[in-house]
């Protein structure tokens, strides 16, 4: 296909958007690829839908390679399924609610479980309907409260979701790993650096769960990687290893007057001592119930990690009217001791482990208390880790100091086991002809994401430089010059195609070289033709858009090169 810049709906811009933050942002607006709509939502212009459709063709090829079959459910989807799940309430304020005229209620899919569960009910009644993979590439839509970074976290964005569906954990694993495969090889094929992390499930549920992370200064996840061995994982994955903690006899509690030291700082000056000599109690309301959270007083609780661990709760901060009817509390001065598991539950991080002795709240208006060991005079009653992991915390697996990075998420797998099955009460005749319960995992690839994401990672200073998979065209041809060289860039346009490549030309009249030399960085195509003086001559010049790297070429010499590249 040769496209015709002189024809194409495109305006680049020399500047970037006042609101941009992330390169991807500014450079997908710029180039010509997106427009925004409004908060949060997209309009994918030609060079950014064929960049879309890119990505799309990868993931379908790679998905109909382990055997997975393609559908296309509704977006606007009924209240009852997630009801019945439970996620009609567990979103929140991220589902889009909407009611017909009759006063139906309704929503706009924010993923597809609970219809594809749905679906499969209807279609399989039998083992030998089974294992079944199916997915679909559609739009999804969340009501973000802060829209941002452009196509990276939008209100309404594209993704491909599939399902597997399956009469044993052994067929569950098997349907993991091979999503996992592929998932490594779309990946690998449109160019993207990546890491494969350990992650929480949240409100999606299950077991075993993996995220896919692009390593970007723009990203919002967080993960860690260890230098030593190959543990990766998000940060609210992490596990912490239970100290070993020396077996001594300690002092009884002894309490202290500790006058205007509500805070750890506070605190641990006025006693002399380090900030990890203390316990920090966070008091925080887990579905209405007041639960207290115990770290180190040089740690702090990393609530996003609280909230994965304790989903579907709702987790939020104490606020000073909760302080109003509970004088057993002491806003400042709260310890677990004759307070854990009767006044709240007692959540702590591992570090907090039997044995351990601590200052901390005397449960009294200006005093503290010293050796406050856990297991004697306060039991935990569940262990979570909740701390925000820092660079050099011990690697679950080696020991060895873990690193701290930034990255994108564009993928994340799920063994969700039964939990949608039983929901709807998804059955199959089982070879022995009683009814066997299927279970289900759950696989999302964020496709709109992942161009952001290779934009993020591949640009430079003069623009997008995309990998060809995906790129909007194999060649950019300019036309630099008077109209003869427009004849001949046209005319070697013509002669690309006819090689089997995807062409872009800037033909446009009236546009100085310069501009179109600019155009062609910024736009970002792997290579670039340049039809310009020794055009007549039959020559060109080629120049490949990563390195930089170019070359003088006679015309056939150039297309036999790019045909074979």
């Amino acid at each position: 296909m040769v496209q015709r810049m002189s024809r194409m709906m495109l305006k680049t811009l020399r500047d970037d958007p006042a609101d941009a933050e992330t390169v991807s942002h500014k450079l997908l607006v710029r180039a010509g690829y997106v427009r925004r709509s409004s908060a949060g939502i997209w309009t994918w212009l030609p060079l950014g839908k064929a960049v879309l459709e890119n990505v799309s063709r990868v993931v379908r090829e790679e998905m109909d390679a382990i055997g997975a079959q393609e559908v296309l459910l509704p977006a606007l989807l009924p209240k009852e399924p997630y009801e019945a799940s439970g996620r009609w309430e567990e979103y929140g304020e991220l589902l889009f609610r909407l009611k017909d005229r009759k006063g139906g209620d309704y929503l706009l899919g924010p993923t597809h479980e609970e219809i594809f569960t749905l679906v499969v009910k209807d279609q399989c009644t039998s083992y030998k309907d089974l294992p079944v993979m199916l997915y679909q590439i559609q739009t999804k839509f969340r009501d973000e409260a802060r829209p941002r970074s452009g196509v990276l976290r939008g209100r309404e964005f594209l993704m491909k979701d599939s399902y597997s569906f399956d009469t044993d954990d052994e067929g569950l694993a098997e349907s993991y790993r091979l999503h996992r495969e592929a998932y490594t090889k779309i990946f690998q094929r449109i160019g993207l650096d990546y890491r494969i992390v350990s992650a929480v499930s949240g409100a999606m549920g299950g077991s075993a769960s993996e995220e896919f992370l692009a390593p970007a200064a723009a990203g919002e996840d967080t993960f860690v990687d260890c230098p030593a061995c190959d543990y990766a994982a998000n940060t609210e994955a992490v596990t912490t290893p239970v100290p070993q903690v020396e077996k001594i006899e300690h002092p009884p509690v002894e309490e202290l007057d500790t006058p205007d030291t509500p805070t750890i700082e506070t605190l641990a000056d006025h006693l002399g001592v380090e900030r990890s000599a203390t316990l920090k109690n966070l008091l925080v309301k887990v579905d209405g119930k007041i639960t207290a959270v115990g770290v180190p007083g040089d740690r702090e609780v990393d609530l996003g990690k609280l909230g994965e661990h304790l989903a579907p709760a709702v987790v939020e901060l104490v606020t000073a009217e909760d302080f109003v009817d509970r004088p057993d509390l002491v806003r400042g001065y709260v310890g677990p001791q004759g307070m854990a598991g009767s006044a709240f539950t007692y959540i702590a991080d591992p570090r907090v482990a039997p044995g351990t002795s601590w200052i901390t709240g005397a449960n009294k208006d200006g005093k503290h208390a010293r050796h406050v060991v856990c297991g004697r005079d306060f039991e935990v009653d569940r262990y979570l880790d909740v701390v925000v992991v820092e660079p050099g915390d011990p690697c679950p697996r080696c020991g060895s100091g873990l690193e701290i990075g930034r990255a994108i998420e564009i993928g994340h797998i799920f063994q969700l086991g039964r939990k949608y099955a039983d929901a709807f009460e998804l059955d199959v005749l089982g070879r022995e002809g009683k009814p066997v319960r299927v279970t289900m995992g759950s696989y999302g690839i964020g496709v709109s994401r992942a161009v952001a994401a290779l934009a993020e990672q591949t640009a430079d200073e003069q623009g997008l430089c995309w990998p060809r998979e995906i790129a909007p065209a194999d060649v950019h041809v300019v036309a630099a010059g008077k109209a003869r060289q427009a004849e001949i860039a046209l005319e070697v346009a013509e002669k690309l195609h006819s090689a089997g490549l995807r062409v872009l030309v800037d033909d446009r009249a009236g546009v100085s070289p310069g501009v179109k030399f600019t155009d062609a960085e910024l736009i970002g195509v792997p290579a670039i033709l340049v039809v310009g003086r020794r055009a007549g001559e039959g020559v060109v010049e080629l120049k490949d858009r990563r390195t930089g790297e170019r070359e003088e070429l006679p015309v056939e010499e150039a297309v036999a090169q790019l045909a074979k590249s």
